[in-house]
């Protein structure tokens, strides 16, 4: 019931542009082409202009989930709503286990009736993975 997506970390800044040059030989600074504006940010949170949330505690997360699934419920074709039933609940848990180790994210819009989107370290791994109900995504063609 949730899509699982690999973030990584990415640098965005100017390009360096490497001329061969080679600075140490040549007395120069060896920092020369080193973008300072340059700032590791996460792919996913970056092109989709995710704003952070504040975290939830357990409370207030089985509020939203409770008002998410009565707001997006309705919009479901009815072979989509049973479905939607039977594993919001088993998503539900595995998220409310999972609580303390996830970040929240809204869409750049921050509306309050959209979708979060939650990000967590999986055991040692340096890049967030994103989970996403698949009911409350929209297919935008590309």
């Amino acid at each position: 019931m949730l899509w699982e997506v690999e973030g990584k970390w990415v640098v965005q800044g100017a390009v360096t542009v490497d001329i061969g040059a080679n600075p140490s030989a040549e007395g120069g600074d060896e920092d020369e082409g080193v973008d300072d504006q340059a700032i590791k940010v996460v792919d996913i949170v970056d092109t989709f202009r995710l704003q952070e949330q504040p975290a939830f505690d357990k409370k207030q997360f089985v509020t939203y989930m409770k008002r998410y699934i009565k707001n997006l419920t309705p919009k479901l074709e009815a072979t989509k709503q049973e479905t939607f039933k039977k594993n919001i609940e088993g998503a539900t848990k595995f998220l409310l286990a999972k609580l303390k180790d996830l970040q929240f994210f809204v869409g750049e819009s921050m509306h309050d009736d959209g979708s979060l989107v939650f990000a967590y370290y999986k055991d040692g791994a340096t890049n967030p993975t994103f989970l996403y109900f698949p009911y409350g995504l929209k297919e935008v063609k590309c």
